[in-house]
């Protein structure tokens, strides 16, 4: 689903603000919605798992970011774990994107649907920001791979 202007105007008259609870990693956090927590992935994106190096800044980053504040989501869609995957705004911002340019997370190839994302990855990358400061860095897809851990 792309993110339209004109869908920009209604998300800002039509969604409701529902609080940032809990922050889970640097892609998923859980939102109170009509009093219950509703679980979401950020569309578009993978931040390092918690045990790989830089997993604990990008979900400090996205803490910083979103939590305990009102965010607005728009879904794309319900992953395999019954996760909502969805752009999420916090303060205005678009949050995976925010976490692409800080470099704390990565364009997630097979998922992303964001023209916009590979330039700001690459921008990152070229002045090291975040997980790019590393000479070596290994996406999540590859490290839950060679760890044989599924995408939680």
């Amino acid at each position: 689903m792309k993110i339209t202007l004109l869908s920009l105007f209604f998300l800002s008259i039509a969604a409701h603000a529902h609080q940032v609870v809990t922050i889970a990693d640097g892609d998923t956090m859980t939102l109170l919605v009509d009093q219950k927590p509703l679980k979401i992935r950020l569309a578009n994106i993978d931040a390092p798992e918690k045990k790989q190096p830089f997993g604990q800044r990008s979900k400090e980053s996205l803490s910083k970011l979103c939590w305990g504040k009102d965010a607005k989501y728009v879904t794309e869609t319900i992953d395999k774990y019954k996760r909502t995957v969805a752009v999420v705004f916090c303060d205005g911002a678009q949050v995976h994107k925010v976490q692409v340019a800080l470099g704390m997370a990565w364009v997630y190839p097979k998922y992303n649907k964001d023209s916009n994302l590979p330039a700001l990855q690459q921008a990152a990358k070229l002045t090291g920001l975040g997980l790019w400061a590393d000479p070596h860095p290994l996406s999540p897809w590859e490290w839950r791979k060679a760890q044989k851990v599924p995408m939680r």
